[in-house]
């Protein structure tokens, strides 16, 4: 078996081999034109396209619609809570794994909480489920952004060595060894082309697939959970304090209201008659048991 590397040198070999006699002729041998960087570039682009079938195929297998929105588990929840049962509604999701369920679960385990916090969490687990779905395909978008940009360098690349041949020669090489060199460079920009259109594309039509499911399900979540909505209100989650607690705060609130009345209460502490000096006058000492000193 030969090494990788050594295939690679052979294919540069033969391409240099190729465009130093004749001009190259038939597809593989204008792909091989570019010499050893630009067969290095098409192993890249090969690769990325590569990838790209690998995450089409992914795609078809995810967003299969059993995979995420199986038939009949909205409904079953729908008249188990009808009826009064959310422990069977529970039980018919965790049968069925699917998106769907996994979104109807956390509506469920706010059940006590009234309708609010089971909305609350239907709507947390939907942007978490669409972001799951979506981590995927945006490696898509990024190979449709990078692929024209490889095959860009590679004519970048080729442009400098069709022009450092002519610098070379002195200007000895004609405009048909100038236009020769320049296509050959360009064949790397049209297989970045090749792999980022349809990269783009298959981008596109996943994103979409994506957004209209996630649209079903919370059409079909706020359905399910929709006999929550009629019941009446259970806890919610600020929990009333308990009675000690109760309890001291009502004999804090006790203790301020009886100090702001005796301070309202006290007799003033000097009198003033009209054209006389003020009085002073003394607060009431508490009572004690001594008596008091004679004289």
């Amino acid at each position: 078996m030969i090494p990788a590397s050594e295939s690679i040198f052979q294919l540069g070999v033969f391409a240099q081999l190729s465009t130093a006699n004749e001009p190259p002729t038939g597809f593989f041998g204008i792909l091989l034109s570019g010499g050893l960087v630009g067969v290095f570039i098409l192993l890249v682009l090969a690769a990325l396209s590569i990838t790209t079938t690998y995450l089409l195929f992914d795609q078809v297998m995810t967003l299969r619609r059993k995979e995420i929105l199986p038939d009949g588990i909205s409904e079953a929840v729908r008249q188990a809570l009808l009826t009064g049962r959310p422990a069977e509604a529970d039980a018919a999701c965790r049968r069925s794994p699917s998106v769907l369920s996994v979104v109807l679960l956390s509506g469920l385990s706010e059940f006590e909480f009234g309708w609010r916090e089971v909305e609350k969490a239907v709507e947390d687990s939907l942007a978490q489920q669409s972001a799951r779905l979506m981590r995927r395909i945006e490696y898509l978008s990024v190979i449709g952004n990078i692929a024209p940009m490889v095959g860009l360098l590679g004519t970048v690349t080729g442009m400098i060595f069709a022009f450092q041949q002519v610098a070379t020669t002195r200007g000895a090489a004609g405009a048909g060894d100038l236009a020769e060199g320049i296509y050959q460079a360009l064949v790397t920009t049209v297989c970045g082309l090749v792999v980022a259109i349809p990269s783009l594309a298959i981008y596109a039509i996943c994103r979409n697939r994506v957004d209209s499911m996630i649209a079903e399900i919370a059409y079909q979540s706020q359905r399910a959970l929709a006999p929550i909505k009629r019941r009446p209100s259970g806890r919610t989650r600020q929990q009333t304090a308990t009675p000690q607690v109760a309890a001291g705060k009502a004999v804090t609130a006790n203790t301020g209201q009886a100090r702001q009345a005796t301070e309202h209460a006290q007799p003033p502490t000097s009198y003033q008659a009209p054209g006389k000096p003020p009085i002073q006058t003394k607060r009431p000492s508490p009572p004690n048991n001594q008596d008091p000193p004679v004289g």
